[in-house]
């Protein structure tokens, strides 16, 4: 079935906040990712205890969770967060997303994520995304230039990671910049916007 409640749809997936009743969704697929996923992210907590942590910190205005659906059958297929909002003369935000073993390469990420960055400057009126990449995770790199991300410069020791500091390179895109990018424009894809955010 269907899932509802889609901040915005593309072609083949929709976007929507991330809910309580995703947990045992969420836990199945980093489990089955776990090789995956664990050089970039390290070792992470996947307790219903941190599910609910995490979900209290997105009730913050400083932080959104989305997961990544497939439109027809809304199954979760990826995540996107944006952190560390600031508004006022900023209004910037940071990028975190994750992508699954079991549907990885079929083009899902690239469209959600899309999708995120127009939710942030259409929806949210932020105007800046940023988002910090290991220089050795081609993969990620290659998303973000798909939608239009530019290089802004290259972080040392950026992050701790399974005990050791990561650079970084630091990717970045605006509200301005999304026109030259054919993810961002507001003609590239059929949308739909459901009303305010729903209570999780």
């Amino acid at each position: 079935m269907a899932s509802t409640g889609y901040r915005l749809l593309g072609p083949r997936t929709g976007v929507r906040h991330v809910r309580r009743e995703d947990h045992a969704e969420i836990a199945a697929l980093v489990q089955a990712s776990a090789d995956m996923l664990q050089r970039w992210l390290g070792a992470r907590d996947h307790t219903v205890a941190a599910f609910e942590r995490q979900l209290a910190r997105f009730e913050q205005p400083t932080h959104e969770g989305f997961v990544v659906c497939l439109r027809d059958t809304g199954e979760i297929v990826g995540g996107v967060n944006i952190n560390n909002i600031v508004r006022g003369s900023l209004r910037s935000g940071t990028l975190g997303y994750t992508a699954y073993a079991s549907t990885t390469g079929r083009g899902y990420m690239t469209e959600g994520l899309g999708l995120v960055v127009r939710i942030a400057f259409d929806q949210l009126a932020l105007h800046r995304l940023e988002a910090n990449i290991q220089p050795d995770n081609t993969a990620s790199l290659k998303l973000v230039r798909r939608l239009g991300f530019q290089r802004e410069g290259y972080s040392a020791e950026f992050q701790l990671i399974n005990g050791e500091w990561r650079d970084h390179e630091r990717w970045a895109i605006t509200a301005t910049g999304t026109r030259a990018c054919p993810m961002g424009r507001r003609d590239a894809a059929p949308t739909h916007r459901t009303g305010p955010r729903a209570r999780r």
